[in-house]
């Protein structure tokens, strides 16, 4: 087969569920730390026609070590890392210290996934990040968080319904200009209607990065890109969320295909010298 028709192999980041987490009853599996992906996410992902590949959360402190597990060896291998999302990114992860004990996050996921970041930057590969997969970029580059959006920012619409879930919508603004703005020419109205799952936010945008989407309604940061030299973008929403052809659901489609094309054309020059 002709490497460029291969499908490309997208990493996922892992979900971390650990042993002794409130609500559930510590029996078989549950009594074992478990890396899991969530279906949706690998689903969207193979409509675009991609395959998904989880990679497992490994860092020093890890039972598996980094002489047995190596992170560059995934960037090596993979087409390109999205940023599934999860449990609130830990605020010592940006210099502060919780406000509040439920808001205190995941540090553990955190230092897998900023080095998992790190390792397919180093490779010239694209990292798409959903939800906290935002947030933990932004992190990453140098920015902050608000903990809890409706603590430090009163007056602020609810991102986040636990009684509807995927189903609280709101209505998200693309900066015109930006590279999002322009897989979407031609839309009319500038605001889409998308999904909201959050309680934490950008506070400060990294440096680099730019704003491409906000939330009208109270200017809440809904999509940000680097400006570096690789393809680094991220959404609040939840794009595998969205129903494809539903009516009033934003389509994603575009920004899936984008970056998928971003890893397409990493792969090209080295299919092309074999």
């Amino acid at each position: 087969m002709d490497p460029g028709n291969k499908p490309l192999l997208i990493g996922i980041s892992a979900r971390i569920f650990y042993p002794g987490t409130p609500g559930v009853e510590p029996t078989g599996v549950w009594t074992k730390t478990v890396h899991y992906l969530e279906q949706s996410v690998a689903l969207w992902l193979v409509r675009g026609g991609a395959l998904p590949v989880m990679v497992p959360g490994v860092d020093e402190q890890s039972e598996l070590t980094r002489r047995e597990l190596r992170l560059s060896h995934y960037a090596a291998a993979l087409d390109g890392l999205v940023l599934q999302g999860g449990n609130d990114v830990a605020p010592e992860s940006y210099g502060e210290t919780a406000l509040d004990p439920a808001w205190r996050g995941d540090a553990v996921r955190d230092r897998y996934e900023r080095d998992l970041v790190a390792a397919f930057v180093a490779a010239g590969k694209p990292v798409f990040g959903i939800c906290r997969g935002l947030q933990l970029l932004n992190v990453h580059f140098g920015g902050t968080l608000y903990q809890d959006i409706a603590t430090q920012r009163p007056g602020a619409r609810a991102h986040r319904d636990y009684n509807r879930y995927e189903r609280n919508y709101h209505d998200v603004a693309f900066v015109a200009g930006s590279r999002l703005d322009a897989l979407y020419p031609g839309d009319g109205p500038i605001r889409h209607r998308i999904n909201s799952i959050h309680h934490q936010a950008i506070k400060d945008v990294a440096p680099g990065f730019v704003v491409e989407a906000t939330s009208p309604e109270d200017g809440l940061i809904e999509a940000v890109r680097w400006q570096g030299p690789s393809y680094v973008a991220a959404v609040q929403w939840h794009p595998e969320f969205h129903d494809v052809g539903a009516a009033g659901d934003f389509d994603d489609g575009r920004l899936l295909h984008d970056f998928l094309a971003a890893a397409r054309a990493v792969r090209a020059p080295a299919a092309t010298t074999r």
